[in-house]
């Protein structure tokens, strides 16, 4: 069967689109994983509108992305904090490969306003392809898709 005539209705990046694939979603996943976790300081960080922040928040952890872990301060009332499950963790390699595909063709000098270091040496970090045998791929012409066994034409 010709690799561009399967069926994709099942398709993962749709699928993955469908849960994260709006703006804000995306950006309050970026702040988590830089230590955001309070309603408060997301908002204030990101500026979105409180209806919408509240609707990506529920979402996320209705998709179980992010937590909702209680806490409260002295003489405050109990509030929650959002934290990142491993559902959530598992998504940072899509964001970082947004990220440096920003730095590439988006920012004025190759580099955006965040570097992304290893913490245990300070190495810059950065997104490959590798193959299950280790071979680190140049990109997309270097993988060909495969249909999964027993699917139909589109």
């Amino acid at each position: 069967m010709s690799e561009t005539l399967w069926d994709r209705s099942g398709c993962s990046v749709a699928g993955t689109l469908t849960v994260v694939g709006e703006k804000w979603s995306l950006l309050v996943l970026r702040e988590a994983f830089f230590g955001v976790r309070r309603f408060a300081d997301f908002q204030r960080i990101l500026g979105a509108p409180r209806a919408v922040l509240t609707d990506r928040l529920g979402t996320l952890v209705a998709e179980g992305i992010l937590r909702r872990v209680p806490y409260q301060a002295e003489g405050e009332r109990q509030r929650h904090e959002y934290r990142l499950t491993q559902k959530g963790v598992d998504l940072y390699p899509t964001l970082v490969a947004l990220m440096q595909w920003g730095d590439r063709y988006l920012a004025d000098d190759g580099s955006g306003p965040v570097r992304l270091e290893h913490a245990g040496c300070g190495a810059p970090v950065r997104l490959a392809l590798v193959c299950e045998s280790g071979h680190e791929l140049a990109g997309a012409r270097e993988v060909r898709p495969v249909p999964p066994a027993g699917s139909r034409p589109a």
